[in-house]
């Protein structure tokens, strides 16, 4: 596989079909813009990416214009990835709860159901236990809450002193663009993402490396990789919060993944109230198997579309 130069890259494909829209945000005193992206009509889903170097909405596209046959579906780039803005801040646990909380009571009238994939899942449970009013289902995808440096077993100074050193100007940016150059992207995708190889073709992996190439758009994965987003401490806490909550619960375990998160999600699944369906996938099973976990979506959901 080659480089790709900003010359011969095909322009981004960010949107999913929708009516593209703007969220003015203020964080500490800082606007801020989040950009979402609203598809169909009828009662309310919104949909949170997986946090991840590569992340943007377009990850949860197909399952977006599946369901807004039925639904309203909002697709939502996290501050810091995708389509949003990428400022050079403290990107933490507090600043993606605050934005939920903003945001929903912002977009929505109603109470809403969440799909969120990855890592997102965390912030979701978060968001349901301190807004129950807010939210009426859960679907989880492929759940995670450790960083990829975290799962590896790096201590906490460690990885503190990487996070730090991505973010500084020129040795930050040297680094960034060996771990987003297309062969590791096509790496990490073959072994933890994606479980079909055929599919991470010279186009896609072009697509996924040009969402990197944002002048800022080093400062938030640092976070994620580093496991400075992880929602949670630990695997009790998340169990706790998954837990703690009354409404209903689809789990959506991906059969493929990495031996660390399958265990997270087979100990998820082992609370008694909890929906849960096993399906072939890897960590990308949202992207890479729309169609199953949209039909395992749709078999959840039905009570209330009928």
């Amino acid at each position: 596989m080659t480089f790709f130069t900003q010359s011969n890259l095909s322009s981004l494909k960010i949107n999913i079909g929708g009516k593209i829209e703007q969220y003015k945000w203020n964080w500490k005193g800082q606007p801020l813009t989040v950009v979402y992206e609203t598809l169909g009509q009828g009662l309310p889903i919104l949909l949170l990416p997986a946090f991840s170097t590569v992340s943007t909405r377009t990850e949860m596209g197909k399952i977006a214009q599946s369901l807004s046959a039925q639904y309203q579906t909002v697709v939502l780039d996290w501050l810091g990835f995708g389509a949003s803005e990428r400022p050079f801040l403290e990107y933490q646990p507090p600043l993606y709860h605050q934005l939920l909380q903003d945001f929903l009571p912002s977009v929505f009238t109603q109470p809403v159901i969440i799909i969120a994939a990855g890592h997102a899942a965390g912030y979701a449970l978060e968001f349901a236990k301190n807004c129950p009013s807010l939210v009426s289902k859960l679907i989880l995808v492929a759940p995670t809450w450790q960083g990829p440096l975290k799962v590896m077993g790096l201590p906490e100074e460690m990885r503190n002193f990487v996070r730090e050193t991505v973010r500084t100007p020129l040795l930050g940016e040297f680094l960034y663009s060996l771990n987003t150059a297309p062969p590791f992207l096509h790496f990490m995708y073959s072994r933890h993402v994606y479980t079909d190889e055929s599919k991470l073709t010279k186009e896609f992996i072009e697509q996924k490396w040009q969402i990197t190439q944002h002048p800022n758009g080093r400062y938030a994965p640092a976070a994620f990789v580093t496991g400075t987003l992880d929602p949670v401490s630990d695997r009790a806490q998340f169990l706790s919060l998954l837990e703690s909550l009354t409404i209903p619960i689809l789990l959506i375990i991906a059969q493929q993944a990495p031996p660390s998160s399958k265990a997270e999600m087979e100990a998820m699944a082992a609370i008694p109230h909890l929906k849960t369906v096993s399906l072939p996938g890897a960590l990308g099973i949202h992207e890479e198997y729309p169609e199953a976990v949209v039909e395992a979506i749709e078999s959840f959901l039905l009570p209330i579309a009928s």
